[in-house]
């Protein structure tokens, strides 16, 4: 049981980040969807990774270098899995004028107007709100963000069904995908970080983020009928702007 759960959660890491991990043994077919009750976990080791660089950058620069190199760092750690997802996902959505359009749109590999927007807006907000805060509340506030958003992105997985092509998926969807109790599981794994922030800024940000994640899902259903690895990547990206902009905040 416990060698499974292993199993799960460096399968969680070796797809959400391109850290070294353990050789270990080829996934079954549902095998993503059953990990993806730890995405929360791999997220937040992530965000302590960007915690460290920004505590020690900070001791050598201000604030807004600082958390340039912070956020450059979860990039480079997940290899821009997020941010790629959420460029393809506003050019798919804002550009295509039909279902497969929009489709199309998202599996081209080049970048768009509305992309290069979605990017410049989401990392600047991201730097920007870790820039504002001191050392220690930043280095809560990105593991916070980093679990936060990988929870978010399972409940949409869990929520909707999978509009794409599943076939040109880099992951092929099981049928059944991630169930309700794996789902709980994964909010659970990534809120708990939240007490630290204590109950105002716990609550905006957990609100904050619940209205992006559904926000995302509801625009996605209605273009697309769906969810897609690309859409999975934009709500990650917006609910981690949300939870920083709840821990950001300066609530009594």
């Amino acid at each position: 049981m416990l060698i499974a759960q292993w199993r799960l959660l460096v399968g969680a890491m070796r797809f959400l980040t391109r850290l070294p991990t353990p050789a270990e043994a080829t996934f079954a077919p549902d095998g993503i969807d059953r990990a993806a009750r730890y995405f929360p976990l791999v997220g937040q080791l992530v965000g302590v990774l960007c915690a460290a660089v920004w505590l020690a950058a900070g001791r050598l620069w201000p604030g807004l270098p600082a958390a340039t190199l912070a956020v450059g760092a979860g990039v480079l750690v997940t290899g821009a899995l997020h941010e790629d997802g959420l460029a393809d996902t506003a050019d798919g959505l804002g550009g295509g004028r039909d279902r497969e359009q929009r489709l199309a749109i998202m599996k081209d590999s080049r970048i768009g107007g509305y992309g290069a927007l979605a990017l410049i807006l989401v990392v600047v907000l991201r730097i920007t709100l870790l820039a504002g805060m001191g050392p220690w509340p930043g280095a809560l506030a990105l593991v916070v963000a980093h679990g936060g958003a990988r929870a978010a992105a399972v409940i949409a997985m869990t929520a909707l069904p999978y509009a794409g092509d599943p076939h040109a998926a880099r992951i092929q969807p099981a049928p059944g995908a991630v169930t309700w109790p794996e789902a709980g599981l994964a909010l659970v794994l990534g809120a708990w970080p939240l007490v630290g922030l204590g109950p105002a800024r716990a609550a905006l940000a957990a609100g904050l983020a619940a209205l992006a994640t559904t926000a995302m899902a509801l625009t996605a259903r209605r273009l697309i009928g769906g969810v897609t690895g690309d859409v999975l990547g934009a709500v990650e990206q917006l609910a981690e702007v949300a939870l920083l902009l709840g821990a950001a905040a300066a609530v009594a």
